[in-house]
């Protein structure tokens, strides 16, 4: 029932944030929405820990704003590869171990791999294994340092 209860709040906020209009018809339309996909959802089963995962909790939000900086500093360093005149790069494969074990923190770990300029995720095996793509040496270093690996490894944690 939570997580039904945390999926119309959001899909009614973000009903609101989108429309930008807080008329008595627009604000009843969406929560009637609101209300009928979660009713969906709910009968068609789908309404779990991965779908809603409210178990990740406020870390989610601290490490939305880590990656958000991260997006930035390497869409600068992305940009200033792209417009030197030596096109400095050095384009790797690389393969690291997911320090995660769950399939919700795995995947935010692919993605969050891949909305990094500079670097693209290309698979994530069962055991963990994740095989990404990396532009320069400095995206591979970032990538091997596993920062990005260790923060959605804590953000786990703090969910357990």
């Amino acid at each position: 029932m939570r997580r039904a209860i945390v999926l119309f709040c959001v899909l009614f906020v973000v009903w609101l944030l989108w429309s930008g209009l807080f008329k008595p018809l627009l604000i009843g339309l969406g929560l009637v929405s609101s209300a009928l996909v979660v009713f969906v959802v709910s009968r068609m089963e789908t309404l779990d820990k991965e779908s809603v995962p409210i178990h990740l909790g406020l870390g989610i939000l601290t490490y939305w704003a880590w990656l958000l900086k991260e997006m930035v500093k390497s869409s600068l360093h992305v940009t200033r590869v792209i417009l030197s005149p030596s096109l400095p790069i050095s384009p790797r494969v690389l393969r690291i171990q997911a320090l995660a074990r769950g399939e919700v923190t795995r995947v935010i770990l692919g993605n969050s791999i891949t909305l990094t300029p500079g670097t693209l995720t290309t698979d994530i095996d069962d055991d963990g294994m994740i095989t990404l793509h990396a532009l320069t040496e400095e995206t591979a270093r970032d990538v091997e340092s596993n920062e990005m690996n260790r923060r959605v490894a804590a953000m786990e944690k703090q969910a357990d």
